[in-house]
């Protein structure tokens, strides 16, 4: 078995398409749940029913999937989101959706595990693992532009009042994703671990600190676009609910593509030039936004376009940090560095969402794009010495 395999690779990518969606539907449950009178704050913690867990769960994930095989694993955590997909539009409740993002962020901690860990045991070369985790993780892109399209003409239509209903065509791509999984081999780990928690021995040093700092930040910036941009268009830019998820989307389709391109040439630069360019493109194109927030605010649906192209060069961020350092992961560490990976991108879109949601209830939108390059000049001092560190070391 090879992740290049068509047969393998098609139900990675529908894997991530389906925690993609989950995930990020976040814009939707805020724009909907707003209009029904619960208070930002409250939708700010939201996100947090669905993130710590994810930290959490991810520590004991790797016991769990070397008990079972990774096969198993993401059969059960496709089910049981398929599942309660399936039974969330007949409940009216609030406190089901932070049940709801509770078992979505857990199950989500397994698949992510899954997937890497299958991409890392297939996988040697620094570049090609690159390669093949963008082709994947585009796919992550392809559920966001795909929830926030669907889910935006279902709102808008004569239907609007049953948009929960949309989740079931997600709970349905779920059993089909575990269907394929049924009819598939996986080349299971020979090491089967006893232990409670994963063996974290070796991840304190420096280099692998600056790693998951960035990552941090790298999160932090996506989750403050994919959660809050539609709320953003909405609120400040006074556009409608289907016009907001409409233009969110589209940063989807410039990071679907942005990711995409990454996988075609990704093996012709060196992955931390390629990385800083992006980081840098990413600084200019948020300075432009600010300076049209202040000074030319009367020109601010511009912004409308402005803000998706953004995704052409952040979506590519993650996958590449990720890929340089896993690459030279020992294989039988990479279910724990992996459980490490999601804790910190769990805490951090935490985080965010419960501060960027001040930002909102106070009404400092004008603010928004500062907020966000605060965390990017972040990365980029981070990034940099993460690669000076690195490159004799890692």
């Amino acid at each position: 078995m090879t992740a290049k395999q068509p047969n393998i690779s098609l139900p990675l990518k529908l894997t991530f398409l389906v925690f993609s969606m989950v995930l990020n539907c976040m814009g939707i449950v805020i724009l909907q749940l707003s209009e029904q009178k619960i208070t930002y704050d409250k939708l700010g913690f939201l996100e947090s029913f669905k993130d710590l867990p994810i930290a959490i769960f991810s520590l004991f994930a790797v016991n769990f999937i070397s008990r079972f095989g990774t096969k198993k694993s993401l059969i059960f955590a496709l089910v049981l989101v398929g599942t309660c997909s399936l039974f969330l539009p007949f409940v009216e409740v609030f406190w089901f959706f932070k049940l709801w993002f509770a078992i979505i962020g857990t199950c989500f901690a397994i698949g992510k595990i899954c997937v890497y860990g299958i991409i890392r045991n297939n996988m040697t070369e620094e570049k090609s693992l690159a390669k093949t985790m963008n082709s994947v993780e585009a796919s992550f892109m392809i559920g966001i532009f795909t929830v926030n399209t669907g889910f935006g003409w279902l709102i808008s239509s004569q239907f609007g009042e049953y948009w929960k209903f949309g989740f079931m065509s997600i709970s349905l791509i779920s059993f089909f994703t575990v269907y394929l999984f049924s009819k598939i081999k996986i080349a299971e780990p020979e090491n089967k671990s006893t232990r409670i928690f994963p063996d974290l021995s070796g991840f304190g040093k420096t280099t692998f600190i600056l790693f998951f700092a960035v990552s941090f930040f790298i999160i932090f910036i996506e989750q403050s676009f994919n959660s809050w941009l539609p709320a953003f268009y909405k609120d400040h830019l006074k556009v409608n609910s289907f016009f907001a998820l409409q233009a969110s989307s589209f940063l989807a389709l410039f990071s679907y593509t942005g990711r995409t391109i990454t996988s075609k040439i990704i093996q012709r630069f060196p992955l931390s030039k390629y990385f800083m360019i992006c980081v840098m493109m990413i600084i200019f194109l948020l300075v432009i936004i600010s300076g049209i927030q202040f000074y030319f605010s009367e020109n601010a649906k511009i912004l409308l376009f402005l803000f998706p192209i953004i995704g052409l060069f952040l979506a590519p961020l993650y996958p590449v940090i990720n890929s340089k350092m896993i690459a030279k992961i020992e294989k039988d560490k990479i279910n724990a560095f992996t459980s490490l990976i999601v804790s910190v991108s769990s805490i951090s879109s935490s985080i965010n969402s419960i501060s960027i949601s001040i930002l909102f209830k106070n009404q400092m939108l004008t603010y928004y794009s500062l907020y966000i390059l605060g965390a990017v000049i972040m990365v980029s001092v981070l990034a940099y010495s993460y690669f000076k560190l690195s490159s004799n070391k890692i």
